[in-house]
């Protein structure tokens, strides 16, 4: 797995249908354990209303996916809530939606589409991110190949994480795995052969309004 949409912070979204009230609460999760201690908080926080309905993914190829009615008719809650998380390709991420009955039966079509609706709203006010997997890039260079390789550093949209100017320029850079071989292709090609390039650390990282964060 190269890269993946998930929930950097979950948020809470609210439909009224019918008297009925959704409430759909949105956690990242790493795992199942996690994802459990988050619906355990969920049913403390709602302890009066009727159904906590759920659906969480976690992983990739395959993904882990599990899903809840939790009492509302089979298939009317935890698959919309599920289908919601695949439809916005999201993975480590878990929707919690606590219904509080108004008094109005809203029949399976009825609760399909409220259920629906009210995780979309969830995850309309959380904040979604793509992590993607890179590393580290120390480029070493003489001040000649500096532009070249700004240029195609620019051109990726690669982040320069720290630099420093001696009788040499030493660079470090983010680089996505998927972008190595070609990029170390284009430096060398630039530069004449000139530049060394080490790579470091691997870590995840994502850009979160316009700042690259590292995980």
């Amino acid at each position: 797995m190269k890269a993946y949409r998930t929930v950097y912070t979950g948020g809470t979204g609210e439909i009224v249908e019918k008297k009925s009230r959704f409430i759909a609460d949105v956690f990242p999760v790493s795992g199942e354990e996690e994802a459990l201690e988050y619906l355990e908080g969920i049913r403390k926080k709602y302890w009066d209303a009727r159904h906590h309905c759920w659906a969480y993914v976690t992983g990739d190829d395959p993904a882990v996916e599990r899903m809840s009615d939790d009492g509302e008719p089979a298939g009317t809650a935890g698959k919309p809530i599920l289908e919601v998380i695949r439809g916005r390709k999201l993975t480590n991420v878990l929707v919690v939606v606590t219904r509080y009955f108004g008094g109005t039966l809203l029949g399976t079509g009825g609760l399909v589409r409220a259920y629906t609706s009210s995780a979309a709203a969830g995850l309309d006010h959380s904040k979604i991110i793509t992590k993607i997997r890179g590393f580290k890039l120390k480029i070493t260079t003489d001040y000649t190949g500096l532009g070249k390789i700004q240029y195609l550093l620019g051109q990726r949209g690669i982040k320069t994480l720290d630099s420093s100017y001696t009788d040499r320029v030493e660079l470090t850079v983010l680089v996505p795995e998927e972008e190595e071989e070609k990029l170390r292709a284009d430096i060398m090609d630039g530069t004449n052969g000139q530049a060394v390039m080490e790579t470091g650390d691997g870590c995840w990282f994502a850009s979160i309004d316009g700042e690259i964060q590292i995980f």
